[in-house]
């Protein structure tokens, strides 16, 4: 017998990714031995203890790479009875900040913040113990979460610096806090370990990166002695907007351009091809391009620092006939948003594959 679902069970369960908690469906009318046949027969996938999802919502989220909000839902369900806020690096997670590779391989545990009792540990969650305001919560669709300045200044405490620059530079960029909000969490929290190392992470921001890349760039030619670069720079000829570089050194006209995989994953071969184009024209007018990828930064700084040096020490072009304009801020790319938990299904007259927000993918950043 197949498993049928009361339609209202369904429609409450697509508003947090498709969850199913035990407590209820035996409150449908289901039995233990009903759920156990359910899973057997591949209807049910089993999320964690007693959460479960239909076999075509697990497959919807997979395709959307939300499984981690879905054990998210979950374990808040099961820690805290819903209670509980996501925090730390699952709040980066619904945010849609950049996160270090430790917890974009599903491998990092559900982690929460419990205000006022004692922290705990289980197999796959941490329940933290830390005071939390009633401003630095919020809900994000079907997420109770620390906001995000409170979450971003969490990340500075537990990070390494380049990463948790890059989730503050991602949150500025996308408007999502401001360096004044930024500052007031952590002056609420001034007493807090680490708070020193959060002060300069956020004295290091710079909400015109556009990628994680762009961030560990600006932060690896500083700490490397160069000079620093103006971020996002338009370049016109005839008034026209030809591109804009990642970063631009003015008088040597040296376009510094931080290129990542998925860049290219995204891009067409119209995309390569139109790229190279306008690159060639602007060299005819004696502007000079460094293009750097993650290894030039790491295995290769040695060989990246001196190329830079050497480029810089040539001078540009005195007559340009081509005009430099810096953007006071960057611009969002496409695909990123925070998630709100919405499983999205192709007869919704609103949405997008992977919900309201139109997201494929929780868009970690670049």
């Amino acid at each position: 017998m197949s498993l049928v679902l009361p339609l209202e069970t369904r429609e409450v369960a697509r508003q947090r990714l498709g969850l199913l908690t035990r407590r209820g469906l035996l409150d449908r009318g289901m039995t233990d031995r009903e759920i156990a046949a359910a899973v057997r027969r591949g209807e049910l996938r089993r999320v964690r203890p007693g959460s479960y999802v239909s076999a075509a919502d697990w497959a919807e989220v997979e395709r959307t790479r939300r499984i981690p909000g879905l054990h998210a839902l979950a374990v808040s369900e099961s820690v805290g009875a819903g209670t509980m806020p996501l925090a730390a690096d699952t709040a980066a997670w619904v945010w849609a900040l950049p996160r270090p590779p430790r917890a974009r391989d599903g491998g990092d545990p559900v982690h929460l913040v419990n205000p006022s009792g004692p922290g705990a540990r289980g197999r796959d969650w941490v329940l933290h113990r830390a005071a939390v305001p009633p401003e630095d919560v919020t809900t994000r669709g079907a997420y109770l979460l620390t906001s995000a300045s409170r979450t971003v200044v969490d990340l500075a405490r537990r990070w390494r610096e380049v990463d948790a620059v890059a989730a503050v530079d991602a949150a500025l960029l996308r408007g999502l806090t401001t360096t004044e909000d930024l500052l007031a969490v952590l002056d609420q929290h001034a007493t807090v370990a680490g708070t020193p190392a959060v002060r300069r992470v956020l004295e290091l921001a710079d909400g015109r990166a556009e990628s994680w890349l762009e961030t560990c760039g600006r932060l690896a030619f500083a700490a490397g002695g160069l000079p620093p670069f103006l971020p996002q720079v338009e370049i016109l000829l005839d008034g026209e907007l030809l591109k804009v570089v990642d970063g631009w050194y003015p008088e040597a006209a040296l376009a510094v351009e931080f290129d990542g995989r998925a860049k290219y994953l995204a891009a067409t071969p119209t995309d390569v091809w139109e790229e190279k184009r306008v690159e060639d024209l602007l060299r005819s007018f004696g502007i000079r391009f460094i293009r750097v990828t993650y290894e030039m930064l790491t295995r290769g700084w040695s060989a990246l620092r001196d190329r830079v040096l050497r480029e810089l020490g040539r001078p540009g072009p005195s007559a340009r006939a081509f005009g430099e304009r810096p953007r006071r801020a960057g611009k969002v790319r496409g695909g990123v948003g925070a998630d709100d938990g919405w499983l999205w299904r192709a007869s919704d007259a609103v949405g997008g594959p992977g919900g309201p927000t139109g997201l494929v993918g929780p868009g970690g950043g670049g």
